[in-house]
């Protein structure tokens, strides 16, 4: 039977953290903005959940008993190549990071997020994109560059973009930033700008290097070495 909260709009999300107080918080954060179908605080009853919900997106800790976040994504991956996985840890170790990122989760966010920005994140990548914690980005891109992971292009597109000359100083400042995952909101007490300023600037940055959105951007910064 579906349950009123299943029928809700927004993505169906799976919780999967060992700390009933985490989940209980995520899902007041997330709101009636997600469906919450299911959650777990182990890699068994994880696996067992996700199994029958098939959610849009699940949110996982990296740390659990019974293996870990990572556990949970190697049994289900190719089970259901459809689910989109969003790691939501306390850890920001380089090797955390990786292991999960490596493992096939399209995001890596800290605990520190904010309620809005993990909303925000859930819905991109329920959409697709690719979704870091802000410090995170640069160091995992270079990560996945130094190990051949993700370096899909040929060698030959490995240059500097034309495209990368119409971009004014503060443009590329932005773009830059952007490409590391921070929001308009970060960006512009980075830079001293206000959040419609950094707006501007990143709608002139897509524009004119013809990109459609900010995963588009990431994969570009991260081909052209400017992350």
């Amino acid at each position: 039977m579906t349950s009123i909260e299943e029928r809700s709009m927004g993505p169906r999300v799976f919780v999967v953290d060992d700390h009933a107080m985490v989940r209980t918080g995520v899902r007041a954060e997330l709101g009636a903005d997600v469906t919450v179908v299911g959650e777990a605080a182990d890699v068994g009853t994880a696996i067992e959940g996700i199994r029958g919900a098939r959610p849009d997106v699940v949110l996982l800790d990296v740390h659990m008993p019974g293996g870990g976040g990572r556990a949970v994504l190697e049994a289900l991956r190719g089970e259901l190549p459809e689910v989109k996985w969003l790691a939501l840890s306390v850890s920001d170790a380089a090797e955390d990071v990786i292991a999960v990122i490596r493992a096939g989760a399209r995001g890596y966010v800290t605990k520190t997020i904010s309620g809005p920005d993990l909303l925000d994140a859930v819905r991109r990548v329920a959409d697709g994109d690719v979704v870091f914690s802000p410090r995170l980005a640069g160091f995992v891109l270079d990560a996945f560059a130094a190990g051949g992971a993700v370096a899909q292009e040929p060698a030959a597109e490995e240059v500097s973009d034309p495209g990368l000359d119409l971009l004014s100083a503060r443009e590329r400042e932005v773009m830059q930033l952007l490409a590391r995952g921070y929001t308009y909101r970060e960006i512009g007490s980075r830079l001293f700008i206000s959040v419609k300023t950094v707006e501007s600037h990143a709608s002139n940055v897509l524009r004119k290097l013809q990109l459609s959105n900010r995963n588009e951007l990431t994969r570009w910064a991260a081909t052209n070495r400017l992350l």
